[in-house]
């Protein structure tokens, strides 16, 4: 059986059961705490970050960039990465935007100050770090609308591993209720959009102990 260590508000670790759902493969989910840093999950990845995608013949894949592309060239349909060279890089260009600047924007500082630091026990969040996440996000969910009102999807006509990523990062501050959805409709239809496939509905249904997603959380019809 495919394993995928993982840790439940994470956004890489979303994007990667997203393409796991989206390619219908069977997997186990493992819960990492890697602020535990159990030796046993250091040999898989020395960095000790998830997620970490463990195959049937026991290969070992770090990092979701890395696993995606992995998972694209072992079980390759459908396609997440697809078309024209150009169409591609375009697909890699968003991918990376999500994964670093919408994270170093936005997703970091809601995560770190909302979640880690009460896991940790590190004390209030940073008000100055939520105030610039929650200032950021509205352009961020802007540029989502500027991207679907041109396409059918975030790269093109397609879905892709754009949309998928884009989704991970956005369900988590969902799931902590930090969206303003109501004041961005264009990105609400597309995720909305995104939310209704049958890929969604394992990320719809978690729920973290001492951490209840609002009541839309779930909801298609939001």
């Amino acid at each position: 059986m495919r394993r995928l260590f993982h840790i439940w508000l994470s956004p890489f670790c979303r994007k990667v059961r997203l393409v796991l759902e989206e390619k219908c493969l069977e997997y186990e989910m493992v819960v990492e705490p890697v602020w535990e840093r159990r030796e046993e999950f250091l040999r898989l990845n020395p960095t000790g970050l998830v997620p970490v995608f463990v195959d049937t013949d026991d290969a070992v894949v770090s990092e979701s960039d890395a696993i995606c592309e992995y998972l694209e060239e072992t079980c390759p349909e459908p396609r997440l990465i697809s078309g024209t060279p150009r169409e591609k890089s375009e697909i890699r260009r968003l991918v990376r935007w999500f994964d670093l600047k919408f994270h170093g924007e936005v997703t970091r500082h809601l995560l770190n100050e909302k979640v880690m630091k009460r896991i940790m026990g590190m004390g209030e969040p940073d008000s100055g770090a939520l105030r610039a996440a929650y200032h950021n996000i509205d352009h961020h969910l802007d540029y989502i609308a500027y991207l679907t009102d041109r396409r059918r999807w975030l790269a093109g006509n397609d879905l892709s591993l754009a949309d998928l990523t884009a989704a991970a990062h956005l369900s988590c501050l969902d799931y902590l209720g930090d969206v303003p959805w109501e004041d961005h409709a264009g990105a609400k239809d597309w995720y909305a959009r995104i939310k209704s496939r049958p890929s969604f509905r394992g990320l719809l249904a978690d729920h973290i102990p001492g951490l209840s997603p609002p009541k839309h959380y779930g909801n298609l019809d939001f």
